[in-house]
């Protein structure tokens, strides 16, 4: 398919209007005209790239692109190593930040819902990214520990008591420990996100809510990979999603 005619599709299923975000949401580094093999992955990484390279992509589709507000604007270092890959082998680099998280069904936070058998009740935060909802079954912290554990690969820190009952949850894939305090006055029993502050630790002690921190990365491999099969499926192309390991 023609590049334009991706990026109009991606640009009106996400909404991509919808958002106030802190970089481009489209195409951000144009490469062939024509699309048939395309990578996912969570960040446009050197190691990205060199993967899309060796499998012959047209176009990578990543969740965290480049050019972010308030980064420096010259192609110096990595940057200019990384968008000169993407030039001398003409691969056209797609991203999607914000509507990537906030899409109600490939979204990275409908993704992990869907994973974890949780049943959305509705959304809030920040341009209403973030979303509650409840286990049909109630679990324990511990429980829960556990299934995250194996669901993503790595080990979450949690803050609260591991024999906890949890009915209601509240959760934000990558870096909205900022969102902690608004998920409280829900009157969720947890809060699930990617990263976690210092003062998240003591609000949950002293709230009794827990404080779930499992990896921004881990908590963003799920919406991009949706997408990804989405579009293979929808235009019959060629589809590799890459998971660039990242402890974080």
């Amino acid at each position: 398919m023609h590049q334009k005619a991706l990026e109009d599709y991606l640009n009106t299923i996400l909404e991509v209007t919808r958002f106030r975000d802190y970089c481009p949401n489209g195409l951000q580094v144009e490469g062939r005209t024509q699309i048939q093999t395309i990578v996912t992955g969570v960040t446009a990484s050197q190691a990205l790239i060199a993967h899309a390279i060796e499998l012959r992509a047209d176009a990578i589709i990543v969740h965290h692109g480049y050019f972010w507000r308030g980064e420096d604007a010259c192609l110096r270092g990595i940057k200019r190593q990384r968008i000169a890959a993407l030039i001398k082998h003409d691969i056209n680099l797609y991203a999607y930040h914000l509507p990537l998280d906030a899409h109600i069904a490939l979204g990275n936070n409908a993704q992990l819902a869907k994973k974890l058998n949780i049943a959305i009740e509705g959304s809030f935060g920040e341009q209403a990214i973030a979303l509650h909802g409840s286990f049909e079954t109630p679990t324990t912290l511990r429980e829960l520990n556990t299934n995250l554990t194996q669901l993503l690969t790595r080990q979450p820190l949690i803050i609260g008591d591991p024999s906890k009952s949890i009915r209601r949850i509240a959760w934000c894939s990558g870096a909205a420990q900022h969102t902690f305090e608004e998920a409280i006055s829900l009157e969720v029993d947890a809060y699930l996100t990617g990263e976690i502050s210092e003062q998240s630790v003591h609000t949950a002690r002293e709230t009794g809510v827990a404080f779930i921190s499992a990896g921004h990365h881990a908590t963003e491999r799920y919406g991009i990979q949706a997408l990804g099969e989405h579009i293979a499926k929808q235009f019959d192309l060629c589809h590799y999603f890459i998971d660039v390991e990242n402890p974080v």
